[in-house]
């Protein structure tokens, strides 16, 4: 008995270090912090647990986390000014969701932060998760409010947000063709920067997926940066195929604060 009950106590210990990688040697704090967020929401109340939903209160306490550690604040545009310095974080939001008006904003404000919003410009009524998967047909991305343009010009005019390329309708680049992907990443660019009177100057990758096609699509645009969504802090020396931490909503603050310091949470 005391030899099975010291097995489960083995199996438990070896999976939470699994999970949570608690042992694995900090990143580089030279290295900015790219967070990816989606939305600032509560859970739904029906269907499964979502990533894509941080709670405001967890954002708070996330943003608080930074303030108080002494971390700087920075927008995707200002990436290249702040290269080896220490404790340096980008926030970026994937999108276009009101609540990133309505929760995100003020929230920002409260603890001098700025944030990059990488917006999909025909995102109202748009399932864009079933190009990736089909049994994804919930509707519930589409039902999801999105930002208005003046929710956006308010937004820029707060000085604590900036715009980031995320294609027009948010196809799946592997089955896009050259032609489209061509359109949709470059003239996504072109329409916001007539639409908010902005300089976009940084892209995201549609599912964070992409390959060596699409990376030359950017890097011979007018963008000087593009975020992917694998994990880990970024790498200036690949501007093009930058990481970033995934902030999600599944997270309790303990695995936030690890994704902060390595680069990711564990290993399952």
């Amino acid at each position: 008995m005391l030899i099975t009950i010291a097995i489960i106590i083995d199996l438990l210990i070896i999976l939470f270090s699994l999970k949570y990688a608690w042992w694995y040697p900090k990143a580089n704090m030279k290295k900015t912090r790219i967070m990816m967020y989606h939305m600032i929401s509560d859970q739904l109340t029906k269907g499964k647990k979502s990533g894509l939903r941080v709670s405001p209160e967890m954002f708070e306490k996330q943003l608080k986390y930074f303030k108080e550690n002494g971390w700087k604040f920075i927008k995707m545009s200002e990436l290249k000014n702040h290269e080896n310095e220490n404790k340096v974080v980008a926030i970026t939001f994937d999108d276009g969701y009101l609540d990133n008006y309505s929760q995100a904003l003020p929230l920002l404000k409260k603890y001098g932060a700025c944030a990059t919003l990488y917006l999909v410009i025909d995102r109202h009524q748009n399932d864009w998760s079933v190009k990736k998967n089909p049994k994804h047909n919930t509707g519930v991305l589409a039902d999801e409010e999105k930002l208005s343009d003046n929710h956006i010009k308010e937004m820029l005019d707060s000085g604590i947000f900036e715009l980031g390329g995320h294609t027009i309708t948010h196809p799946y680049l592997p089955n896009t063709s050259i032609e489209d992907k061509k359109y949709e990443m470059i003239e996504c660019k072109n329409i916001l920067e007539t639409t908010f009177n902005t300089k976009v100057s940084s892209f995201a990758y549609p599912f964070g997926i992409y390959n060596a096609e699409d990376v030359e699509i950017i890097e011979t645009s007018n963008y000087e940066s593009a975020v992917t969504t694998d994990e880990g802090v970024a790498n200036t020396n690949t501007p093009y195929e930058l990481k970033r931490i995934k902030a999600s909503g599944k997270d309790n603050f303990f695995a936030f604060k690890l994704r902060v310091q390595k680069g990711f949470r564990g290993f399952i």
